[in-house]
């Protein structure tokens, strides 16, 4: 069974009135075979980068080699920096960030998140990673996914046309790409 790990975006009540949906789908269109994954971020109203950072290494820690692990929203961004800074022992199949905001010039300001000029670079090496934004997304608009392209020059790039932050709530494209990884 391969194993899926899916961190959740930040604000009041995401992980079970908004990000549950995206989980379910996800869920749904994998079916069988695949485990998915989906811990309560601490403090999810008010998302602090340290604290996200040590529960997400916790998890990563406590995953079979070759797992998925996919980050919404500023868990996307919370999950590819807390990868930048500690890739050692890291054995991933895939990354795939869903609407992340990226932080950075052009992007969001942050205190709390470094940016890493070598990003790319600084990834565990040889794992693929996917980034899907909706090119409706208000919350981090479309820009994001060209800068994470930018820093991240082999990251795989798919815009959702007419698709919004919570991307209609429909991971289909996801799970296919997910199950092309076992081709």
């Amino acid at each position: 069974m391969r194993q899926i790990l899916f961190v959740q975006g930040g604000g009041k009540d995401v992980h079970d009135q908004w990000d549950n949906t995206l989980v379910e789908s996800l869920r749904r269109e994998l079916g069988a075979g695949y485990e998915i994954r989906y811990p309560r971020m601490p403090n999810e109203a008010d998302p602090k980068f340290g604290e996200w950072r040590a529960a997400v290494e916790s998890e990563i820690a406590a995953l079979d080699g070759g797992a998925i692990v996919v980050g919404h929203s500023i868990g996307g961004t919370v999950l590819i920096n807390a990868l930048a800074e500690r890739t050692h022992g890291v054995h991933l199949g895939a990354i795939i960030l869903l609407a992340a905001p990226f932080v950075g010039e052009g992007g969001w300001e942050s205190d709390d998140i470094s940016l890493h000029a070598d990003l790319g670079a600084r990834l565990p090496a040889g794992v693929p990673v996917s980034l899907y934004h909706g090119e409706k997304d208000e919350t981090a608009p479309i820009s994001h996914v060209r800068l994470y392209a930018a820093a991240i020059p082999l990251a795989r790039v798919r815009r959702l046309a007419g698709r919004d932050h919570q991307l209609h709530d429909d991971l289909a494209n996801v799970a296919g790409d997910i199950r092309g990884l076992e081709r």
